[in-house]
């Protein structure tokens, strides 16, 4: 089958024709048609196979009778609407789009969060056909009134089962409410989940199952391969396979964002080039992250769950786990990175003995063993400063899936004691990092306001307060030799809200020997 039998029009072929394809993929060869026909469709396929092109085309092709070069913006409503879960997928299907419709004078913008919403309001404001969006920056703009959706004949919700996962079903269901109720609607992914399925009876109608692969399946040009390792030792084993394999470009996942940057810098202390992408980093630095990645620049990747979807790089031969995820979909969609468009991969995890029931919840999602490599004798020294890096094992964990996910405050602070074979010293920036955190939970446990700043629960920084606190006076060390030190009160005077202690001229101030013990009587 060719592109031409699809029906589509010149200008559509014309395109494809220039990016080399000529012939469709399964899900494109099953999707087009029925969306060309209007119909709502829900298309499940492995990653990798041409989902984004599968909607991209046809929606060009139905939007190709509006296409105008006339500059008013009220000749160019918008009329398609595509939601991701992520800027980074949200970026990447904007590029397709921009791709097929070069030879069509259809505008198309893309808004998420992380810029500046000022250049995106003005994009809207000179009309576009295609809205490229994430949720919340788009509610935002419903909000400012910066965009009118009242003409969408086609809304694409996009890796939809992630934008469940993320929390984004309330956001979803509030920019449905304010599209027109006839219109066509479409879900790709590469998992349908129960929940996704309720959220489809809601707003679709009589949609067609378009499933070209078995659902939650992993592509078959991907090696699986896993490293029984206790957690400490996994840096050590990284950087080895790095190094001996010569690995030139290495997508990395960890499920916190804290263990991501911290993996990130061990990388580059062993002389790698790594770098870290997660929602914590600024959308200028996620790109930046990304674009050197992507030009060889950066050999290693490190990245959270944010990043499983969307990141499209050409030919990427590995992905490594560095810890499993909690959920088996979630590792068919991070090893989806690689086996793309017919290029073979490989999907290396390193798996701890806290992580054996999440690697037995991916074998029986994928229905098969996953091959088990011996691990490589490491050198010692690299051994050594892996464990000390780490803070030694870490104890097992319960399997629960709503466990260690969602924590980011930190690693549990663990005494650091020496032995005859040597721990690598820790280094300066760890050290600031433990001091800051234990002197955060230090300040939590007492029930403290301090000014200055807090960890969040997802590791941001916010500032607490402005209030200053007046400290009492260090006065002269207390004489122990003496039961007590008499001297006269000093008087108060108030000055807003806060008593100051005025002391008579002449008088030394002292330290009261119930200030000593833990309170002052009145």
């Amino acid at each position: 089958m060719s592109f031409a039998s699809l029906n589509l029009v010149p200008e559509l072929l014309r395109a494809v024709e220039a990016q080399g394809y000529t012939e469709p993929t399964p899900i494109q060869a099953a999707a087009i048609p029925l969306i060309i026909a209007r119909r709502d469709i829900m298309g499940c396929a492995q990653t990798g196979t041409g989902k984004t092109a599968s909607f991209t085309l046809p929606m060009l092709h139905l939007l190709a009778p509006h296409a105008t070069n006339n500059p008013s913006p009220a000749r160019h409503p918008v009329r398609a609407l595509v939601l991701t879960p992520t800027r980074e997928l949200a970026a990447q299907v904007e590029e397709s789009v921009r791709t097929y419709a070069k030879f069509l004078p259809l505008r198309i913008a893309v808004v998420y969060g992380g810029i500046d919403i000022k250049p995106q309001i003005k994009a809207l404001q000179a009309g576009v056909e295609i809205v490229v969006a994430t949720p919340g920056r788009l509610l935002d703009h419903l909000q400012q009134k910066s965009i009118n959706l009242s003409q969408v004949q086609m809304l694409v919700l996009d890796e939809a089962d992630r934008m469940l996962d993320m929390g984004f079903l309330p956001d979803i269901k509030s920019i449905i409410a304010t599209l027109p109720p006839v219109r066509q609607n479409l879900m790709f992914s590469a998992t349908f989940s129960e929940d996704i399925k309720r959220l489809a009876d809601q707003f679709m109608r009589s949609p067609e199952m378009v499933e070209v692969a078995r659902a939650n399946s992993a592509a078959e040009l991907v090696t699986h391969q896993v490293y029984e390792i206790p957690a400490a030792e996994k840096h050590a084993l990284l950087a080895h396979l790095v190094k001996t394999r010569d690995m030139q470009q290495v997508l990395i996942f960890t499920r916190r964002k804290i263990d991501a940057d911290k993996l990130a810098r061990q990388l580059v202390r062993d002389g790698l080039s790594a770098t870290a992408i997660h929602s914590d980093r600024t959308q200028s630095e996620r790109t930046q992250a990304l674009e050197d990645f992507k030009s060889g620049k950066c050999k290693l990747m490190v990245a959270t769950e944010v990043a499983a979807r969307g990141l499209d790089i050409d030919q990427l031969p590995f992905v490594i786990n560095f810890e499993l995820p909690h959920t088996p979909e979630d590792y068919v969609h991070r090893i989806g990175r690689t086996g793309r468009a017919g290029s073979p991969g490989e999907a290396i995890s390193l798996v701890s003995p806290d992580e054996y029931g999440f690697l037995a919840d991916i074998e029986k999602l994928l229905k098969r063993k996953i091959t088990r490599l011996a691990t490589p004798e490491l050198p010692a020294s690299a051994a050594r400063s892996s464990r000390s890096a780490s803070g030694g094992d870490k104890p097992a964990t319960s399997r629960s899936r709503s466990g260690s996910a969602g924590s980011s405050d930190g690693d549990t602070k663990r005494p650091r004691t020496s032995s005859a074979e040597g721990v690598a010293p820790i280094s300066e920036e760890e050290r600031r990092e433990k001091y800051e955190a234990s002197r955060i939970r230090e300040a939590k446990s007492q029930g403290h306001r301090r000014s200055g700043k807090r960890s969040d629960a997802d590791g941001d920084s916010a500032p607490i307060s402005n209030h200053k606190t007046v400290r009492p006076h260090a006065g002269p060390a207390f004489d122990f030799s003496k039961p007590y030190e008499s001297i006269k009160a000093p008087s108060t005077e108030t000055s807003g809200d806060v008593a100051v202690a005025v002391r008579p001229a002449g008088v030394k101030a002292v330290r009261r020997v119930g200030a000593l013990l833990g309170g002052v009587k009145k």
